[in-house]
């Protein structure tokens, strides 16, 4: 087997319900030595927002999660990650406390939501906590972004091999989420254009990609692109 992306020929184009097409390779996407570097970067990166940044801000978002709302400050959530694996995906707490968390969607101006949680979903902050998963070895900074599993489920009876996005470890951020697909999944182009994106990502990555992706999310959520709420 081909040890490196550029080496790769597309094995199948899988159909999905509407017609469209997506490119699928074979599934030992990296060899030994980029699961290594990209590793190295995860673990780096994230160790030292940890130590410089985290240190102080999380103790602050977390005392107004508590001042505001009654619950925990942090929400985990199972999810897919690399090859199917259930994980539990940690976030800052947004809502008030419910038992629709894991199976509906947040909508815009949903009532469900806290004051601090509408910003902290805004900015993409609520995410943060997710950098505790990838010093765990469960996440990657970048990578598609995993749903939760109802939405997965769905998600892969509409479109084929849907799954293959879990090739890799999911991400904090992903290529999807740099070109502005954040938030609600509203429609079927919706989550073909990100699962479209993820498959890019899957079948063309780099170091490169990687850093312009994280370069592209800060850009987007300065401007505000995103559709998060």
């Amino acid at each position: 087997m081909p040890s490196t992306i550029t080496e790769r020929k597309p094995v199948v184009k899988s159909i999905n319900t509407k017609g469209k097409y997506l490119k699928i390779f074979p599934v030992a996407m990296f060899d030994e030595s980029q699961q290594m570097l990209k590793r190295i970067f995860d673990v780096t990166l994230s160790l030292g927002l940890m130590v410089f940044v985290f240190s102080w801000l999380f103790p602050l978002i977390g005392i107004i999660i508590k001042l505001t709302s009654t619950g925990p400050v942090f929400f985990q959530q199972l999810r897919h990650g690399k090859d199917n694996v259930p994980f539990f995906c940690y976030k800052f707490r947004t809502m008030y406390i419910n038992d629709q968390a894991d199976t509906q969607q947040a909508t815009k101006n949903d009532p469900r939501i806290t004051w601090i949680g509408k910003f902290l979903r805004k900015s993409s902050m609520d995410e943060l906590p997710q950098f505790l998963n990838v010093i765990k070895g469960e996440m990657s900074i970048v990578g598609p972004r995993p749903h939760a599993m109802p939405m997965n489920y769905k998600f892969s009876a509409e479109i084929d091999n849907f799954m293959y996005r879990h090739t890799v470890k999911p991400g904090i951020t992903g290529l999807a989420q740099a070109k502005g697909f954040r938030g609600e999944t509203k429609d079927f182009y919706d989550i073909y254009s990100r699962c479209k994106l993820d498959i890019f990502y899957v079948n063309n990555w780099s170091p490169m990609l990687d850093i312009k992706i994280i370069i592209w999310t800060v850009y987007s959520l300065l401007l505000d692109k995103g559709k998060a709420y």
